[in-house]
This record gives C-alpha cells, sequence and structure tokens, in this order.
C-alpha cells in the first residue's frame, strides 16, 4: 500500500518560509518523480513543482519560480518544499504526489499517488 504523508504546514505571515515535508512509504521512492501541487479553496488543484527520481532536474510553476525549491532525499523516502517570501495567494492545502512517468509532467492526472495534504495558511 502506498503511502505519502505531508507535515510542515501552518499559519505563517506574508514574507515568511515554511518547509513542507513528505514520508512516502510502500513503494519504491527513488523510482518515482514526485511532485507538489496545491488546492486553494473554490479552485481547481494546481501544479507547484517537479522533481525527478534522482533530485538532480527540477521545474516550477511561475508562481512557485525563485521562492520554492523542491527537494528530495531518496535515502529517507522524502520528498522537501521550502516555501520563501510567502504570499497571501500562496494559501492553499498542499499535496504531494508520486508518478511512475519517466519524463516531465505536470498534469494532476499523471500522478497516481496522493497525500492527503497539509495547510498553508499566509496571513497579510
Amino acid at each position: 500500500q502506498v503511502q505519502l504523508v505531508e507535515s510542515g504546514g501552518g499559519l505563517v505571515q506574508a514574507g515568511g518560509s515554511l518547509r513542507l515535508s513528505c514520508a512516502a512509504s510502500g513503494r519504491n521512492f527513488s523510482s518515482d518523480r514526485m511532485g507538489w501541487f496545491r488546492q486553494a479553496p473554490g479552485k481547481e488543484r494546481e501544479f507547484v513543482s517537479t522533481i525527478d527520481r534522482s533530485g538532480t532536474s527540477t521545474y516550477y510553476a511561475d508562481s512557485a519560480k525563485g521562492r520554492f525549491t523542491i527537494s528530495r532525499d531518496n535515502a529517507k523516502n522524502a520528498l522537501y518544499l521550502q516555501m520563501n517570501s510567502l504570499k497571501p495567494e500562496d494559501t492553499a492545502v498542499y499535496y504531494c504526489a508520486a508518478t511512475s512517468a519517466p519524463f516531465l509532467v505536470t498534469s494532476q492526472h499523471n500522478y497516481g499517488y496522493w497525500g492527503q495534504g497539509t495547510q498553508v495558511t499566509v496571513s497579510a
């Protein structure tokens, strides 16, 4: 049974930072491309960032470029999202997701495994 468990969300003031973590189990973590998505109230889930299996290639949504950093530790079966310079519009539930697709994918429909999400709230 694949399990992805996010943590690290919370309430932070605009301009602050948070580091999200995702603990993976039940799969060969290093075989999966991983991604972060988010869903704000009343909006569809949107892509934030993705990282390849080895952790050497990353890709970001325009909204995350220059502020967020995705990383992974395959030895620990862990995925991270460092979020700096947070803005109120970053408020959302953040999800980690896994895909066996070997190439870059940003659509949620290409990710077959999902965590339960962690709430990030950025106050103005």
